[in-house]
């Protein structure tokens, strides 16, 4: 990629990153403000979506801007570990809304998502991860994602089990929870032969900014 392509990929980056915050913001406002309880479950969900991936992109945005990424180096690690914890906090709400919205229990199946959801956390505060270097643990990254994808796959099969019993609104959130795996899983498998892919976690935020629209038919 040539410089003058190299800069325009960036210019697009920094707008798309703080369109992208601003319109889940936005989002999680507007349901918050909203007399139903699942809608304000809702927009607790978009703004800690929107709260820790802010972690990662304002530092992101930083760096763009000053053109200076060594200087936001430290914050863009810490920021991509608060991003991970919080990802996996929002599977947790999305998972309680899917219960809640379907008239389900699914007992057993919560307590896996918990369980899930602690290793995945308890692995993201190792500072075996090396957050904070330029390369962080490839090795690490893998043993992080297992636990969250498991978690994702599960949060899915529910939507998806119960796809059409609760109007329209939802029918395709399994299709979103799948998509935002199918961009995120190459990131975290190949980045580091191809750093490229890294492009993919563009799409991946238009899936969530779709998958928290879903919420406006409720």
């Amino acid at each position: 990629m040539g410089t003058e392509e190299k800069k325009f990929s960036m210019k697009m980056e920094l707008w798309f990153d703080i369109l992208y915050l601003v319109t889940v913001f936005i989002l999680g406002i507007y349901f918050l403000m909203n007399e139903e309880y699942i809608k304000r479950i809702w927009g607790i969900m978009a703004l800690i979506l929107v709260f820790g991936d802010s972690f990662h992109l304002i530092p992101r945005i930083a760096s763009i801007i000053t053109g200076n990424k060594k200087k936001f180096q430290t914050a863009l690690g810490l920021g991509k570990m608060i991003t991970s914890i919080t990802m996996t906090i929002f599977y947790i709400f999305l998972w309680h809304c899917g219960l809640q919205l379907f008239g389900v229990k699914a007992i057993s199946a919560t307590i896996i998502i918990y369980i899930l959801a602690v290793i995945r956390v308890v692995l993201c505060l190792s500072s075996k991860n090396q957050w904070t270097k330029e390369n962080s643990s490839y090795r690490w990254g893998i043993y992080r994602n297992i636990p969250f994808l498991m978690e994702g796959m599960l949060v899915m099969c529910l939507f998806m089990g119960y796809a059409g019993t609760n109007g329209v609104s939802l029918n395709f959130m399994w299709l979103g929870i799948l998509l935002s795996y199918i961009f995120y899983m190459p990131v975290v498998l190949w980045i580091h032969k191809y750093p490229m892919l890294g492009m993919l976690m563009l799409p991946k935020s238009c899936v969530y900014i779709w998958i928290i629209c879903m919420g406006l038919g409720l």
